[in-house]
C-alpha cells in the first residue's frame, strides 16, 4: 500500500500542508488554510491539477485540521498516513537535528518561544492540533535553526557581554536551514560534486531572505541571527542596521521598542526603499519603466546580497558553487545577473541564455562551464521535512 507523510507548517493565522510519498518523493496533495481565527476563514486543496476551495465553518486551527481529515477520509487517503512532520522555526541550542516529538520536546519548543514569539507558539498549536486529530501517529519536529547549529563560536557569538549568551541565549541562530540543507545536496548532485568535500554558498531569496556558507555539507555561517530580521534586505524587513537606530528613532518618532521593531519588520526592506511594493516582480517591472524608488530598492537589494555572498567566502576559504533558490532566486534572472556581475572577481561568468531560461521551475547551471559554478535550484522544504520524518519513524 502507498504510504504518505503529512507535512504541516502552522502559522498564527494559517496552516500550510502537504501529503508526500517519501519513498517516491511524489506530492499527492497540497493545501493552505488561511484567515484562521478571523472572519472569512477558508481552506484550499490542490490535487492532480484540481483546486477545491472551502469556507471553514469552524474557522480556527482545529477546524482546519478537521477539514483536512475529512478531505482525506473522503478520498480514502487517511489510512495511508504513517507519520506527521512539522516545521518548527526555532529550536535554540536544544536541537541539532530533526527529532521525534514527545513531552520533553514540546516543553523545549515552548521554552524557545521567547526567541521566536511570533512563530513557535503557532508551531506548537499545529503540533497539538495534529496530535488530537491523529492520536496514534508518530510526529516529528524539523527545525529551521537545526542546520546552523554546526556554526563555530566565532560565527555565532555577538560581541556583547557573555552573560547575555549564557543567561538569555543571545547569539546568532540562523533560519531557512531546512531549505539550505536541501538545496546544497541538490546542487552537489547536479554538478557531480562530493558534498563532503565542497564549499557552497546558498542564497535563499524570497520575502524572507538569507545566505549560508556550507562547508563539506555543514553550515559554518549564515546571514540571519537571533531573529530573522538580521542580514539581507528583504521584502518588508530591513536586514542589517546600526543598532543605534533604535535609540535615535525612539526619540525622533516618539515611539517605543515594539514600534521600531514593527517598523523594521513590516515597513522596511524593498517596500520601505521603493515606497511602492515588497514584491520583487512588481519592482523589476517598475524599475524598467523608470520608477526611481523601484530602481534604488533593487540596487540596494542586489548590492547587499552580493556583499553578503562575498563575506560567506571568508567562512569557506574558497567557493565551488553559488546557488540561488526561493521565489526570487528561482525566478529572477535580473537579480541573478546583477549579483553575478558584482561577483565577477570570484570567477563567475554569466551564461545569459541559461540564466534567462531558469524560470518557473526550471533549474540548472547559469554560469559558463569554464567559470565558477552558479546554479538555480528549486527548493522543497516540504519534501525535506517528509524525508526526515520518514527516516525517524520507520518501524514506529
Amino acid at each position: 500500500m502507498t504510504t504518505h507523510t503529512l507535512v504541516i507548517n502552522c502559522g498564527s493565522s494559517s496552516l500550510k500542508f502537504a501529503l508526500i510519498n517519501a519513498h517516491t518523493q511524489d506530492t499527492t496533495l497540497t493545501g493552505l488554510a488561511e484567515k484562521l481565527g478571523m472572519a472569512g476563514a477558508c481552506i484550499t486543496f490542490k490535487q492532480a491539477g484540481q483546486k477545491v476551495e472551502l469556507t471553514l465553518a469552524q474557522g480556527d486551527h482545529a477546524g482546519a485540521m478537521k477539514a483536512i481529515l475529512s478531505y482525506l477520509d473522503e478520498r480514502a487517503l487517511t489510512g495511508s498516513i504513517t507519520a506527521i512532520g512539522h516545521r518548527v522555526v526555532h529550536g535554540g541550542e536544544n536541537f541539532h537535528a530533526s527529532t521525534l516529538i514527545d513531552d520533553s520536546v514540546l516543553a523545549a519548543i515552548e521554552d524557545c518561544a521567547r526567541l521566536a514569539p511570533l512563530h513557535n507558539p503557532a508551531n506548537l498549536l499545529g503540533i497539538r492540533t495534529a496530535q488530537a486529530c491523529f492520536p496514534g501517529l508518530p510526529q516529528v519536529a524539523v527545525f529551521d535553526t537545526a542546520f546552523h547549529q554546526t556554526m563555530p563560536q566565532h560565527a555565532y557569538l555577538y560581541a556583547v557581554p557573555m552573560a547575555l549568551y549564557r543567561e538569555h541565549g543571545v547569539r546568532r541562530y540562523g533560519f531557512h536551514g531546512t531549505s539550505h540543507r536541501f538545496v546544497a545536496g541538490e546542487a552537489a548532485a547536479m554538478l557531480g560534486l562530493p558534498l563532503h568535500n565542497s564549499a557552497i554558498v546558498s542564497a535563499h531569496l524570497g520575502n524572507g531572505a538569507s545566505v549560508a556558507a556550507i562547508l563539506n555539507g555543514q553550515s559554518v555561517d549564515t546571514s540571519m541571527g537571533l531573529t530573522p530580521l538580521e542580514g539581507l534586505v528583504m521584502g518588508t524587513r530591513s536586514g542589517d542596521i546600526d543598532p543605534g537606530l533604535f535609540g535615535y528613532l525612539a526619540s525622533a518618532l516618539n515611539t517605543d521598542v515594539d514600534g521600531i521593531t514593527s517598523l523594521l519588520n513590516k515597513q522596511s526592506g524593498l517596500l520601505g526603499l521603493s515606497e511602492l511594493s515588497s514584491d520583487c516582480r512588481e519592482l523589476e517591472e517598475a524599475a524598467a519603466n523608470g520608477h526611481a524608488g523601484a530602481i534604488i530598492a533593487m540596487e540596494v537589494f542586489c548590492y547587499r546580497l552580493a556583499k553578503q555572498i562575498a563575506a560567506m567566502v571568508v567562512a569557506l576559504g574558497r567557493i565551488d558553487v553559488l546557488l540561488f533558490t526561493g521565489g526570487i532566486g528561482e525566478n529572477s534572472p535580473f537579480v541573478r545577473a546583477n549579483v553575478l556581475g558584482k561577483l565577477a572577481f570570484l570567477g563567475f561568468q554569466l551564461d545569459a541564455a541559461a540564466n534567462d531560461a531558469a524560470f518557473r521551475g526550471k533549474s540548472g547551471r547559469i554560469s559558463h562551464a569554464d567559470s565558477t559554478a552558479a546554479v538555480v535550484i528549486n527548493t522543497n522544504e516540504e519534501l525535506m521535512i517528509a524525508l526526515d520524518t520518514a527516516a525517524l519513524t520507520q518501524g514506529k
